[in-house]
């Protein structure tokens, strides 16, 4: 796909998570088939800067290009000063953040708050696409405040007329949080209204429904978030059924241990041992997340102090795991993975 003068792999893309997307998972799920992985987003705020937390997600060494980095906040001359500091320090592509719907966000006017108040969002497109003239800048929004104001269409034209060169859209309004069911109809009608790459976003969970998703707005391309959590491989799968409309068979289980560890190493090797040990237990947990003694085992794994008992109950689990077959679909809901049991194999 070509998109904002880049030539990707694919249509599909990472969608910038808050503690999620962070170096590691982007270079990961590149790895399993995205074509693109926007990282999370950085704070507008250059008093953060020097924060260990906008340092690591500024941190960009050895990823895969492009790189695409989501700032967010409120004021444009801040919003471009963040665009410039990003861009000198290896963004290839600036995403603007008008989509998160936390509190925490929307309380300082920024993020999806920003849909209400058109006339902001202009000046703050305006402003980031003039202080990176050579950088191609993004945006990603929601479907609208609630849904008595669903202004997509009209942010949409705002952001093509500003100069942005390509869109994605959540398919729920800020109201909406992550509840309820995506809607698809809004983002069809702004496919309809411009001439830039439209980006679908929303409850994108499966190749068929990526497949549906597609043929329903129009879409240049689709955008993946929660479903890719504990599932990277979802990118191959979406790829390959898109190119082939076969599905292709559930992972083994030791391909989900084997990626599951490396990126276990990488959290480790990103944020040293005590945090990367802390931040690697939501990980794990999404990967074993529906497996029969999954809960007993997050509470295990959640006890262990250092990198080496974490990664033993992880063996264990997965271990006991393949002793009941190739693939998770054929794991029986047995208790394969009681506490005591994986106590005793990580002793």
């Amino acid at each position: 796909m070509q998109f904002a003068g880049f030539q990707l792999r694919n249509n599909l893309f990472v969608a910038p998570m808050a503690g999620v997307t962070d170096r590691p998972f982007r270079q990961l799920c590149k790895r399993m088939g995205a074509g693109l992985a926007v990282s999370e987003m950085v704070t507008s705020n250059a008093l953060l800067y020097a924060t260990n937390k906008t340092r690591r997600r500024t941190d960009h060494a050895g990823e895969v290009e492009p790189i695409s980095v989501q700032i967010a906040g409120a004021d444009p001359a801040m919003m471009a000063q963040a665009a410039r500091f990003n861009a000198d320090n290896g963004a290839q592509i600036i995403d603007i953040n008008m989509g998160c719907p936390a509190k925490k966000v929307c309380n300082l006017a920024a993020g999806s708050a920003l849909m209400r108040d058109e006339a902001l969002v202009g000046r703050i497109l305006e402003a980031v696409v003039k202080a990176v003239p050579d950088v191609p800048v993004t945006l990603k929004f929601r479907t609208g405040w609630d849904r008595a104001n669903r202004n997509a269409p009209r942010i949409a034209q705002i952001a093509e007329a500003s100069g942005i060169r390509a869109i994605a859209i959540h398919g729920r309004t800020r109201a909406d949080l992550y509840m309820g069911e995506a809607e698809y109809d809004t983002i069809a009608a702004v496919k309809q209204q411009v001439r830039i790459p439209v980006i679908a976003n929303g409850d994108i969970d499966s190749p068929r429904k990526a497949r549906h998703v597609l043929a329903h707005t129009g879409a240049d391309g689709l955008m993946i978030g929660r479903a890719a959590q504990g599932r990277p491989w979802i990118f191959r799968e979406i790829e390959h059924f898109l190119a082939t409309g076969s599905e292709l068979p559930s992972p083994e289980v030791s391909e989900i241990h084997r990626v599951c560890r490396a990126h276990l190493a990488d959290l480790y090797d990103f944020y040293g041992e005590e945090a990367g040990v802390r931040i690697a237990r939501k990980h794990i947990g999404w990967y074993t997340k529906g497996i029969a003694g999954a809960h007993a085992f997050r509470q295990l794994m959640n006890q262990q102090p250092d990198v080496a008992s974490q990664l033993a109950v992880v063996d264990a689990f997965f271990g006991k795991l393949g002793e009941h077959g190739d693939r998770l679909c054929d794991v029986e809901v047995a208790d394969h993975a009681d506490s005591q049991t994986l106590q005793e194999l990580a002793a």
